[in-house]
Parts: C-alpha cells; structure tokens; sequence
C-alpha cells in the first residue's frame, strides 16, 4: 500500500514559512535584517522609474544565500526559486541575478551592513553571549578576482621610467645638435615632461610636412629621392617620441595606481600583490590579493576592514580608527599577535586611545629560550651602570655613551636611539662574532629606550594570571573565525573587484559566519526562546493554518457535478 500521490490534484498555496524547522537560520537572518533602522534604508529612495525592491529584502536573499556557501548572482538567483527558506524571505520576488549582483556593489550597501554589525553586537551584549572586556585582532589574504599574471611592479617601472627619461634627454640633445627642431624652454633638466614630449613631436610633424611638401613641388626624381631620404631620419625621431609619449604617460598613470604599494594588478586595480599560504601551484608563488583585518570576541566578527598592504603592522592604526569610527567604542584590552608589535602600535595604543594592548613582539618568545639567555654575545646579556651610563661587553670592555641619534622610516615615523661605542675592540678575540665593524672601527651599540620600556611593559602585562589568560584567548578566539571563513563557508575568493565591492562582499561573508554560529550554538533558537522568531511570525502562521482550513472546508463543501 502507497500513500496517496496525484500529481494533477490541486495544492493550495501556503506560507512557506510552516516548512522552515523552528531554529532555521532564516529567522536569525530576517531578526537581524528588521533590527536595522528604517533611516539607514533611505539612500536606495528614488523618485522616478519602475519601483524597486525593498533593500531590506534585498539584504535578507543575499545573506541568506552567503550563509549557504552560495556567492554567485545566478545561483543566488536560482535559490529564489526551489529554496524555501529564500521564497520565504523574499515573500515571492524574484529578482535576477543583474538585480542582485547591483545591489550588493551599491556604495549604500556598506552603511547596511555596518547596521547589521552594530545591531549584531548588541544582541550579543544582551544575550550575555560577549564580555566586552577585549577584542581579538588578526588578518588573513584572500585572493581577489583578478588574473593570476597581471602583476605591475613599481621597481619595474621605476627603473623603465629612468630609462626612457635617459634616452628622450638624449635623443632630444641629437635633434638640437642636427637642427632638425627648435629648442625648447625647459621646465626641469632632469626630465622632458609630457607637455615638452608634446611640442618635441609637434615640431617634427611641421618638419616631416615641410619635406612632404617639397617632395610634392620637386618634379626631379633626383631631388625627390634626396628629399625622401633627408625625411627619414625626422620621421624616425618622430616615432621614437610619440612611443616616448606613450610610455610616459602610462608610467604617471601607473604610479598613481601604487599609491604607496610596490604591485598591482591589471585587472583589479587596487589588489596587491601578496605572498599566499596556498596558491594554484602550490610553490609560494605571488597572487593578487587583499588584507582583510578582523576584530572579534567570542569567536563571533564585530568589525573587519580591506587593506591593500600585506604586512599587518601598518594596518592596526587605520583598523583602530575604523572600528572607533563605525563600530563600537574600543574595550580595555585590545590583543594581537606578534605581527603588530611596534613602537608605533604600542604608543598608539597607549597613549591615543588609553587602552591596555596586549600584543606580543617578535623576539618575545626567543628572549625566554635558555639559549638566548645564556647568549653572552646577547646585547641584552651585557651589564649596565646606571651611575655611568656604560655597557660592559663579555671581554671585560666599556661601552661609553657618544650621542644620541634618530631614525626616520619610510612612513615618516621618528625613532630616537642612545648610541654607545666600544672603547677598544682591537684585539679582541670575541670581534669576528661580536661585530661586523670594519678593522679599526669600534662595536657600536644602539639602544631605543622607548621600545625597552614598551617591551618591559608587556612582559609584565603578559605576566600578570588576568592579562596572561586573556592573550591566551587569542588562538581560540579570532583564528576560527578564519578557519569558519574558509574551511566551512568555503569563502576563499572574491567575486568583485575595487576595494569598496569587496569590502561589501567581505561583510556579507563576515556577517553569514556569525549567523551560522549563532543559530548553531547552543542557545539556539525556538518559538518559545525570547531569542527566536519573531513572534508576529508564528501569529502570522496560525492565521495562514486558519486560512486554510476555511478555503478547504468551502471546498469539500461544494456539490460533486
């Protein structure tokens, strides 16, 4: 016996809300969606053309769809049509893949998502399921999605620039020796500049015509022939100036791009170039990619940001402001790894924002080896006299003050330095380990009291049983978050291109990992939780059931004809 199926019986429509289970993620993805103020929605408003949808729908399909590992427009596109949850959310529209694809690049979109953030942490607030007392930082590369062999070194075109400066200052010397153009009234000696290369080939165009005009009056083969060859060579200096042109113009525009990075790539200009841990040929080859900096606590994603550059010190300023900016107000504690350990950071962190960082620094867990402490050739080995402010070395030498001294970084940062030197190496018999000084010059040793001090600092931070238990949060905090991005999501590669697209996808990425958490933990939702769906949801349910019933009963209640 088989239960009764009739494919030619007519089904009344229902709710596709009554075949979601009572914890599906699309009641976590609508109660966040309806949390976000109404205010923020008020860019999309336009006052001519077809209506179109409401972005909070828009919001909910593309989340829901990021949550299922699903990130293509078309496929986002085709859950609209046989996923209940996705009918359920879009109640009935079913926008194409152009729709959905534009909406998740609109610059508006960003604001949305910072809403879903901030309304997110709230939650977590009230729920008890976050302390507030220490945020967790760290970054990871994702690929972005631009060909793998369109790389733009600026070393490269640097060094092309050079060259194509020394050969125009060149050429154009040849042409003023030959007299074939005027000279010109230069700018700068070092360089012809785009509007000098301009007027360089305008003068060789009235030369060539020039010629071209003789050749045309001459009706003496002779002659033309001579013409013809005297023509040449200008027609020559000609091409070589306008591929200077050319080329010159493409290098400024190239510069641009860098913008203070050594790559780019050709098919998305603000990827760079970065060393991936896995790559498509498994040989640590360069990918275009970017430097997604996230903050979190409780394995959940409070705030993230898109950088360009692939070392992570030179991101945690700007990713503080952003977080200050557009988040939330910074905890007491703010933990990182050794990449973000600098004196900048720390002074950063310190004085600007008057926080606690808990952030590691490259040498600190080497300084603790027995190895190291054993080192007598470790400059942090040597004794100090604080009354005479001199080092001594393991061969019984003094190191004397001499004059302090700074040091500028390419980005502008100042660090100051004690500069102490050996009263006499000659002779030594420790010199070839201890110094590579040149004969007759003396060991040098310079000390940045500012960065010992900091160091000091989180070592006795790092010492303390509360601040200690904290940092040793780290790993279990932010790396899964990545691991969640990467290996459950299987979120490994953007789908846009720009830096703001991406920055959009990133959120919707970031923010589907937190509602897969979420509607798996173990406060997980129901109808009965303060924490589940909604409850006009569940009204809305039982008057669709009531509905039913009454259209079924007026149904059977009609006469057989």
């Amino acid at each position: 016996m088989f239960k009764d199926y009739n494919i030619n019986q007519v089904v009344l429509p229902l709710d596709m809300e009554m075949k979601l289970q009572e914890n599906d993620i699309a009641y976590a993805v609508n109660e966040l969606t309806e949390s976000i103020p109404e205010e923020a929605f008020a860019g999309f408003l336009r006052a001519t053309g077809c209506p179109a949808y409401h972005p909070r729908m828009m919001l909910k399909i593309i989340l829901c769809a990021y949550t299922q590992s699903v990130f293509s427009g078309r496929k986002i596109e085709g859950l609209l049509k046989d996923s209940v949850r996705m009918m359920w959310l879009a109640q009935g529209y079913e926008p194409s893949y152009r729709t959905i694809n534009r909406f998740r690049v609109h610059p508006e979109v960003n604001e949305l998502l910072r809403q879903c953030f901030v309304q997110f942490r709230c939650k977590l607030v009230e729920e008890k399921q976050i302390e507030e007392e220490a945020i967790f930082i760290d970054g990871t590369k994702l690929e972005a999605n631009a060909n793998k062999y369109t790389f733009v070194w600026k070393k490269s075109v640097e060094g092309y620039s050079a060259s194509l400066v020394e050969r125009s200052n060149r050429m154009y010397e040849e042409l003023l020796e030959k007299e074939i153009i005027p000279e010109l009234e230069r700018e700068s000696w070092d360089a012809l500049s785009e509007q000098e290369l301009s007027s360089i080939i305008e003068n060789l165009d009235e030369t060539v015509q020039a010629y071209d005009e003789k050749i045309e009056a001459s009706e003496d083969a002779a002659v033309r022939k001579e013409l013809r060859s005297e023509r040449k060579e200008p027609k020559q200096y000609r091409k070589q100036f306008q591929n200077f042109l050319q080329r010159k113009e493409k290098y400024r525009v190239d510069m641009e791009i860098f913008d203070g990075r050594n790559s780019y790539s050709k098919t998305d200009h603000d990827a760079t170039f970065m060393r991936m841990k896995d790559d498509h040929m498994k040989n640590g080859q360069l990918k275009a990619g970017y430097n997604v900096q996230l903050a979190t606590e409780g394995q959940y994603a409070l705030a993230y940001d898109i950088f360009p550059n692939p070392t992570d010190t030179r991101t945690f300023i700007p990713f503080l402001d952003t977080i200050e900016k557009d988040f939330f107000d910074l905890p007491e504690y703010i933990v990182a790894d050794a990449g973000y350990g600098s004196e900048q950071n720390y002074m950063d962190v310190v004085n600007n924002r008057d926080r606690s960082p808990l952030i590691t620094y490259n040498q600190y867990r080497k300084e603790k080896k027995k190895k190291v402490k054993n080192n007598p050739l470790n400059t942090a080995n040597w004794a100090y006299d604080e009354e005479t402010d001199t080092f001594t070395c393991p061969n019984d030498r003094t190191l004397s003050f001499c004059h302090p001294s700074t040091r500028k970084d390419r980005y502008g940062f100042i660090r100051h330095f004690k500069t102490y030197e050996c009263e006499d190496c000659s002779g030594c018999p420790l010199r070839d380990r201890c110094t590579k000084a040149k004969e007759g010059n003396n060991r040098r040793l310079y000390i940045n009291e500012t960065w010992e001090n900091q160091k000091a600092y989180i070592r006795e931070k790092l010492s303390e049983e509360k601040t200690g238990e904290i940092y040793g949060k780290r790993k279990i905090d932010v790396e899964p978050v990545f691991g969640f991005l990467k290996a459950n999501l299987a979120f490994t590669r953007f789908s846009v291109r720009g830096n703001e697209k991406v920055k959009n996808e990133m959120g919707f990425a970031f923010m589907a990992v937190n509602l897969r958490k979420y509607t798996a933990s173990d406060n997980s939702q129901s109808p009965n939780n303060s924490k589940g769906k909604d409850k006009k949801a569940f009204d809305h349910q039982e008057s669709v059931i009531k509905c039913f019933f009454f259209h079924f009963r007026l149904v059977m209640s009609q006469p057989l004809v």
